[in-house]
This record gives C-alpha cells, structure tokens and sequence, in this order.
C-alpha cells in the first residue's frame, strides 16, 4: 500500500491540473482584469505607462503563479528559513545601497524592475515561521525561551524596514507575524502583555518618528486642519468615494480623477478611483470577490494533512484580509495613512510579487493537499 507521501508524487500532469481550484484561480483573474481597466483609467485612458507596465506585470506574474504551483509543497516547506534569510539580506542591502524615492531607501534596482524587500517579507515571514512551528511541540511553543526565536525572526525585518524609513510596511510585516503566532497556539497571555506594553511605550515611539509620520497621525484626527497640504489626500478620497454613489459615475467618467484631483491614485489609493467609477454596488462586488479568495484559501487550509500547510493558508487568508481592510480603511479616513498596496489591484511590482508567491504556496497545497511532511 503506498503511503500518502509516494501517493502524492505519483500524481500525473493531468491529475494535478485537474486538481487546480479553478474557482479561486477566476478570481484571481478577475481582479487582474478589474485592475487592469482601473489602472487604463487612471493613464486617463489611454496605455501608457502605468496600465502597460501593471497589465504586463500580472500577466507574467499569473502566469509565474500556476508554474510554481506545480512545485511539491515539500519545497516551499524545505526553503521557509533560506527565503527568509534571502529577504532579510535583501533587506539588508536596500538599506545600505537602495534607490531613494520619495525620501526612503527601499528599493534594489535590477535594471528591468526595482525590487521592494519589504513587500517579499510579508510572504518570508509566514513561510519561515510555518516552517518552524511545523516541527515544534504544541507543548512547548509557549515556553518563553521556545519564544525568543520567532520573536527574533520576527522583530530584525521590522527594524530593517523601519530604518528605511517605512513604518506601514512594518506593521504589516508584524501582524502577519503575530498572526502566524496566534495560529501556532501561543497562549493569549503573550498577546495581552505585548499589548500592554505597546500601550505604554506609544508616547516614547512617537516621539522617535519622523516628522511627515507625525503628520500624517494628526492629520487623521484632524484632515481639515490642513485641507491643502497633508489632509489634501484623505479628504479628496473621502470626496471620490462619496461622489460614486450608489452605482458609480462610469468607466472612464471619475471627475477627481480625471481632473487630477486625487493624486497617487494608481497605488494605494486606487479603490478611490474604483469606486468613483463603479459606485458601491462595484465596490460591494470587489469585496466579494476578495471574500471568496479568502474563503478558498481557508478552505485548502483545512484539506491540507501538513500543518505547515495548514498554518501557511490560514495566514495568509488572514493577511490578505489585513491588507484589504487597511488599504480600505485607510482610503476612507479609518485609520492614518500608511502605505498599504490593495493586493493585486494596487500598481506594484513587489506588492504583486509577493502576493502571487503567496497564491503559489496556497496551489501548491491543494494540489499536494495528501501530502505528509515529516
């Protein structure tokens, strides 16, 4: 009788086609398609830069997407810490030698694209701590010192980002880590004190950000304080996601768009641009199909016999619902403005990158969802 490990290698070519989640792969789709038209429109309607590089970009990227989801879920399981320290290095290089763009140091230039690290780290991280929880006892984890490494995994991305300086990015980066460790069973009691002392260390941690980061805290509470200098973002997006209505004034037809009203609309602030054109009905249609994505993951997470597996799918569900509700959150003046890419449809090499690698690995466990890993 073969075992479920030789089983799993056995499968055929077809077989594993067969066993592709075609639901979740349309959705993927769509919203690439969705993003594409969105990005055509911020170009004012015409391909040019923007549209042409981001249409391209999902195209390559898709179509890395189903290549690597070929790849036995033993491999990503294999280079959990080497990607990790890959990034981390990475990382470690953009902060010393890196392209400075709009005051920060966080892109590596290849020529033909600038890489984000920070971007890649939303992805190492979950793989490196799924790999390590893989192999420890549910009655160890909670041990302090059985704490000390994924806390260590998880706080030197955080600081290298920080330097660079980029404080939304590593928030992200630090709760796709902590969910990773609320998943892997550590007792709720961690979680409390490390809020406790957030709590406590706020004023001190402010006190060491960066003027334009200040800023942007105060003009959360207060955007109309300066209506034309750091509030002029957040209240132009409030005043295009208000004027959608309830169907949306077109495609091709958002006025703050078109007239130049919003600026950095084609990257976090692209579901402004959306939801001029598409309204809340358009919008309430994205969101389902983010949830259905979701839904998809979380569902190959609980066929899947690994727990390394298990761990990786339910974190990264739980880390494209982070993303989308900060992105959202953010455009619509919830929280204060912190760089977070809408996944897939915010224009980003890196952003779409990672979040592709991602779908890969969550591939990868359906297809070899049988798959033991010892």
């Amino acid at each position: 009788m073969l075992s479920q490990f030789s089983y799993s290698d056995q499968l055929t070519f077809f077989q594993k086609i067969r066993s592709f989640d075609y639901l979740l792969l349309s959705c993927i789709l769509l919203i690439g398609i969705i993003s594409s038209f969105a990005m055509y429109s911020t170009d004012g309607g015409e391909l040019l830069y923007h549209s042409k590089s981001h249409i391209l970009r999902f195209i390559i990227f898709f179509l890395m997407m189903i290549f690597l989801s070929f790849l036995n879920i033993k491999f990503w399981h294999s280079i959990g810490y080497t990607f990790y320290i890959i990034i981390l290095g990475l990382l470690l290089l953009a902060s010393i030698y890196g392209v400075t763009a709009s005051g920060s140091q966080r892109w590596i230039s290849l020529y033909f694209i600038n890489i984000q690290p920070s971007e890649l780290m939303k992805i190492a991280i979950i793989i490196c701590l799924a790999k390590y929880y893989h192999r420890s006892q549910i009655n160890n984890i909670n041990n302090l010192m059985d704490l000390l490494i994924p806390i260590t995994i998880l706080i030197l991305p955080i600081l290298l980002v920080i330097s660079q300086p980029d404080l939304g990015t590593s928030i992200l980066i630090a709760l796709t880590g902590f969910v990773v460790l609320w998943l892997a069973g550590i007792n709720i009691k961690y979680f409390i004190y490390s809020s406790l002392i957030l709590v406590i260390s706020l004023p001190f941690v402010i006190s060491f950000l960066k003027p334009y980061q200040k800023l942007r805290i105060l003009t959360f509470f207060d955007p109309d304080k300066d209506p034309l200098g750091a509030g002029y973002q957040i209240i132009q997006s409030k005043i295009a996601v208000g004027s959608g209505g309830l169907y949306g004034k077109g495609f091709l037809k958002g006025t703050q768009s078109y007239l130049e009203f919003l600026p950095e609309k084609h990257t976090d602030f692209i579901f402004t641009l959306y939801s001029e054109e598409y309204g809340f009905l358009g919008s309430i249609f994205l969101l389902l199909i983010y949830a259905i994505i979701i839904f998809r993951i979380l569902r190959i997470g609980m066929i899947s016999r690994s727990f390394f597996a298990k761990i990786f799918c339910f974190s990264f569900a739980s880390a494209i619902f982070i993303y989308i509700s900060v992105n959202m959150s953010m455009v619509l003046g919830l929280v204060p403005i912190v760089g977070s890419p809408l996944p897939i449809m915010s224009y980003g090499g890196s952003s779409m990158l990672a979040t592709m690698i991602g779908f890969s690995v969550v591939m990868s466990c359906k297809l070899y969802n049988k798959q033991l890993i010892s």
